[in-house]
């Protein structure tokens, strides 16, 4: 950890990405954070699970978490969607501009990677399926459903598209990608095996102003919590951004505090120094 001069302020929202930073490498949640996060919450604080998950696989953590008795939210999709749990409101939604898939798809056609995007229950993965696809279903727990016509099969709304393969042949296409689609969309790696397309604009960082606003709530009451590239600009538009012990390089470097890592118990000691009264 660093030594670090924190304003004592009344931090009313806490946002906490979910894989690497609120769940352990067990992807659970300790009991020592649970109590810290329920402690928040007693004390009127909001907690955000701000996550580049599907709904599906936050609402289980939420609902752990008492979300919906505090009056807490979920972020899905990177920031995509934004769900009041008391009451079930999509408070927040941005639509990915399906007149891009049919052209995504055919700059992926001769790769390993698998185009997965998501309706309100299940994955829909086109038939280049990889150990990294199921990944994304275990994590998320949905169901997972094939199809052989990707563009065909996509006939509603959607957040995102999540690409999953080989590491390396993800960081060749994410750089044709970003070229392609420089300031039409946005493409970055939530994990080393996982690429995120997302409507331009959208991040952790730039849909929690949103929901502030409509909460009353000022930037320099927010704390957040995260560990990869992904929580990056939630870290440094928050008052309080704080990087996990185990954090990739760069987001430790723009964050206020560093703390431990997520096997120990890094939220729940931040929690204690900083956050609860």
């Amino acid at each position: 950890t660093q030594a670090l001069k924190v304003n004592f302020m009344d931090y009313k929202l806490i946002a906490l990405d979910i894989d690497g930073t609120l769940t352990n490498s067990k992807k659970e949640i300790s009991p020592r954070t649970r109590y810290a996060l329920l402690e928040a919450q007693k004390q009127g604080k909001k907690i955000i699970l701000a996550s580049g998950r599907h709904p599906i696989g936050i609402y289980p953590i939420a609902r752990d978490l008492l979300l919906d008795r505090y009056g807490g939210f979920i972020m899905a999709f990177n920031g995509g969607k934004i769900i009041n749990c008391e009451t079930g409101e999509t408070v927040v939604s941005k639509l990915f501009p399906l007149e891009y898939l049919a052209d995504i798809v055919g700059v992926l056609k001769d790769s390993n990677i698998t185009i997965n995007t998501y309706d309100d229950k299940r994955i829909i993965s086109d038939n280049k399926v990889n150990d990294y696809t199921y990944v994304e279903r275990d994590i998320i727990k949905a169901e997972m459903v094939v199809v052989d016509d990707f563009i065909s099969a996509v006939k509603f709304n959607i957040n995102k598209i999540l690409l999953a393969g080989e590491p390396d042949e993800l960081d060749r296409y994410q750089a044709i990608l970003l070229r392609r689609y420089d300031g039409l969309l946005d493409v970055y790696k939530s994990a080393p095996y996982f690429l995120e397309i997302m409507p331009f604009g959208v991040t952790k960082g730039s849909m929690l102003p949103l929901l502030l606003q409509k909460l009353g709530i000022r930037r320099e009451e927010l704390a957040a919590f995260g560990d990869h590239y992904n929580d990056m600009t939630m870290i440094g538009y928050a008052g309080f951004g704080v990087a996990m012990g185990n954090a990739e390089p760069d987001v430790k470097k723009i964050s206020d505090y560093v703390c431990e890592s997520n096997d120990d118990d890094g939220i729940a000691k931040t929690f204690d120094r900083y956050i609860l009264r």
